[in-house]
């Protein structure tokens, strides 16, 4: 962690984890569905509607932290992604996103019935 994102102790900030969810969510969909840019180049967006944090332990300068993210679950215009950050095998947070498709003006819109399914094949639906 570089040293801006933590506090006086050395502390990483808690407003800075929703940054990691983003990172390891933008990961996860280039990894196993498409990048996240198709989506936006075709106007539609994932508008985060929840956001649920669990602080386990603190990290801190310098930790080098690894961000496990994973689909719970798909419907016809929502999707919920779930997360644990860890640092050397140690669990520091566990978290999750639901998030609702948009287009470019907030509407909402269907998920793509072929990401779709590719996002509920991640998520071991059928």
């Amino acid at each position: 962690m570089p040293f801006y994102e933590t506090d006086a102790m050395g502390i990483v900030h808690h407003s800075n984890y929703v940054r990691y969810l983003e990172l390891g969510r933008i990961g996860f969909m280039d990894a196993h569905d498409r990048p996240y840019r198709d989506y936006v180049a075709e106007d539609l967006h994932f508008a985060t509607t929840q956001l649920e944090v669990s602080y386990h332990k603190p990290a801190r300068y310098d930790d080098v932290l690894e961000i496990a993210t994973w689909v719970e679950w798909v419907r016809g215009a929502s999707i919920r992604i779930g997360y644990e950050i860890r640092r050397d095998g140690d669990l520091l947070v566990r978290a999750a996103t639901n998030h609702g498709m948009v287009d470019g003006q907030g509407r909402p819109r269907r998920i793509p019935a072929p990401q779709r399914a590719s996002l509920a094949r991640a998520a071991g639906q059928r």
